[in-house]
């Protein structure tokens, strides 16, 4: 069972933002997320990406609007959730799971386009969420509007699930679905409650870590960023922690694969056949 991770949207920044002493000029960053086919459960979303809910929807708040004008996320159509899905011969109705790594627009913007799918996430940092005023969602990075109403009737709290051992390098996971095929791993540092998911059945196993860091090159000593990314960051010192645990397992010959990487990756999906 192999994950792909299609590319939502491109977001233009410095490349001294996201990696220390990175060389002047300016780099295109990726918002990946996952999609890998249960035996199962079917197909099954790692996050959503990017949508028109975050750059084009007339009812959004002014914050989201400024939001999108500042990063200006420029979204791929043909790797869009719902136009992936239609390539491997599904339909949005087909996908039963949603996996949600953290609530950060880029990770939840399409959630509304996949209604009757059951959630695995923590249970405890989205009603934490949803309970908070829109100033301290805001100072977290999160815009409620972009999740939908009803979420915790559909949420299946990843820490109610067994721990197993992981692949060497990494702490225990969350079995997400009882047959060891993926790990929820703890991430801390980037946002609250932060996960990425482990493949061990890949040969070598296979990390998402998601928003550890933006580049690879980052998980290397002394090449992470400073201010102003590290600000943004939920706790920074397990942010360090983390960010050199997955540099470990990395170095160990387990395979990682970020979120915003701008390099491809093996399991990045093509671009569809014009």
């Amino acid at each position: 069972m192999k994950p792909v991770f299609p590319n939502s949207a491109t977001v233009t920044v410095n490349g001294r933002l996201v990696l220390r002493k990175a060389p002047p000029g300016r780099v295109a960053l990726k918002v990946r997320y996952g999609l890998f086919v249960h035996p199962v459960h079917g197909p099954v979303l790692t996050d959503t990406g990017y949508g028109p809910q975050v750059t084009a929807a007339p009812g959004r708040s002014l914050t989201l609007r400024l939001y999108s004008s500042v990063l200006r996320p420029a979204l791929v159509a043909d790797q869009a959730p719902q136009a992936v899905l239609a390539r491997m011969g599904f339909a949005p109705a087909d996908v039963r799971r949603v996996i949600l790594t953290h609530l950060h627009a880029d990770h939840v913007a399409r959630l509304d386009e996949f209604p009757q799918a059951r959630l695995l996430t923590r249970r405890a940092v989205l009603a934490a969420t949803l309970g908070r005023s829109r100033f301290a969602n805001l100072h977290r990075g999160i815009f409620p509007e972009l999740l939908p109403p009803g979420l915790m009737d559909r949420c299946t709290d990843i820490d109610s699930l067994p721990r197993v051992a992981a692949p060497p390098g990494l702490p225990d996971g969350h079995d997400l679905f009882g047959d060891g095929s993926v790990l929820a791993i703890d991430l801390p540092g980037h946002a609250e409650g932060h996960f990425g998911l482990c493949f061990p059945h890949l040969s070598p196993p296979l990390l998402y870590a998601c928003d550890v860091q933006w580049r690879v090159q980052a998980l290397e000593p002394g090449r992470a960023p400073g201010y102003p990314a590290r600000a943004v960051a939920e706790d920074r010192a397990a942010w360090a922690a983390t960010t050199a645990q997955v540099a470990a397992f990395a170095r160990a010959g387990g395979q990682v694969v970020l979120c915003h990487q701008p390099e491809d990756t093996p399991f990045d999906l093509p671009a569809a056949a014009r």
